[in-house]
């Protein structure tokens, strides 16, 4: 195997497609700020998320270096583009046309797998490419129903997704550690880099006082001390992690640490992009209850993500990130009670202090 593999410049173009992904769900969730607009969003995000996963796998495995593989991923692209534009209605209108591109999604993807040149990758699709189809066809079908026969089989099809590696081996080919970590990790930036999007949203319109000026900063202080708990360091710990693993045990961790763990992850990303849109509008007075909970609990939700990352690899110490994620839940009375503002601000200040607290542990003791 070559474990040289790197992210190619068709990837980045495939990744184009997820900033998009990531945009339409901010805003369906900003449509629909309660519970029903949550629950949307999740099934949707999870949906999506096994199979827009599946490519990293894909081309982890089957690197795009041939013409015609290069064409098919381009066709999975337009699937992808599909699926993102219906978004929005997915539960309405847009639910045929949803099923429809998650469908070429899934064919494309389960067909570029078994064009492998290793016999167990194209085994280990033969198990489970059918549960994809499946899913797909689960949710094509539900584009023909409504209400509770329509949540019924979004339902269906998430956790038929997520429960799959339960009856269907991962194994049968090891993960290329550097191209899957730095895969993933462009995807983290492109989901932060929405949260960055919605704060530019959020003010378009307004005038630009020196409090908005200074909410949108502290957004921007916010998205990057975000970043800094994933890129320091934590990136190429993981990386070295699936490196030393034995054989069996590289997909499974590759599975629990990148697709279970990242949902949490990129969930709060877009939680707290919702939040931040609706936050920067009115800035300088008391928020309302959902951008004030979003905030807190998109920052809480991607720690908690950050938290069964490491545990699943055991990169590092979990405390420190579970009690910034307490934290952040508590800032959301602050932004009840004073301003959108002072709570992003508090909300920064608060990782900013997980950050300097793991990287004091992480020095090593002075010799005695």
């Amino acid at each position: 195997m070559d474990d040289d593999v790197r992210v190619s410049t068709i990837e980045l173009f495939f990744d184009l497609v997820f900033v998009f992904t990531i945009t339409q769900l901010t805003s369906l969730l900003v449509d629909e700020p309660n519970g029903v607009g949550v629950a949307r969003v999740a099934l949707i995000f999870g949906n999506v998320w096994w199979m827009y996963g599946g490519y990293a796998w894909l081309t982890n495995a089957v690197p795009p270096r041939e013409p015609v593989l290069r064409l098919l991923m381009l066709v999975g692209m337009a699937g992808f583009l599909v699926v993102a534009l219906a978004i929005p209605d997915a539960f309405g209108d847009s639910g045929v046309a949803f099923g429809i591109g998650y469908l070429v999604v899934t064919g494309v993807h389960t067909g570029l797998f078994l064009r492998s040149s290793e016999e167990s990758t194209v085994r280990a699709m033969f198990r489970l490419g059918p549960y994809n189809l499946i899913t797909a066809a689960l949710l094509l079908v539900a584009g023909f129903t409504s209400d509770g026969v329509q949540w019924t089989l979004w339902t269906a099809a998430f956790v038929l997704h997520w429960a799959s590696p339960a009856v269907t081996p991962v194994g049968g080919f090891r993960v290329r550690a550097r191209h899957f970590v730095e895969r993933h990790g462009l995807i983290v930036l492109i989901a932060l880099g929405e949260s960055v999007v919605a704060v530019g949203i959020g003010v378009q319109g307004s005038e630009l006082t020196t409090g908005l000026a200074v909410t949108a900063v502290l957004g921007l202080a916010l998205a990057a001390a975000l970043w800094w708990l994933y890129f320091d360091g934590e990136d190429e710990r993981a990386a070295r992690a699936l490196d030393n693993a034995p054989d069996a045990r590289n997909p499974w961790l590759a599975l629990f640490a990148f697709g279970y763990a990242f949902l949490p992850v990129l969930g709060g990303i877009v939680v707290l992009a919702a939040g931040m849109h609706e936050a920067v509008l009115r800035y300088d007075e008391p928020a309302s209850a959902a951008p004030a909970w979003f905030l807190a609990a998109g920052v809480a939700t991607y720690l908690v993500g950050l938290v069964s990352f490491r545990a699943v690899l055991r990169t590092g110490p979990l405390a420190p990130r579970l009690t910034v994620a307490g934290g952040a839940l508590i800032t959301a009375l602050i932004g009840l009670v004073v301003s959108a503002e002072v709570q992003i601000a508090a909300l920064t200040l608060v990782v900013v202090a997980g950050i300097l607290v793991e990287t004091r542990l992480r020095q090593p003791s002075p010799a005695s």
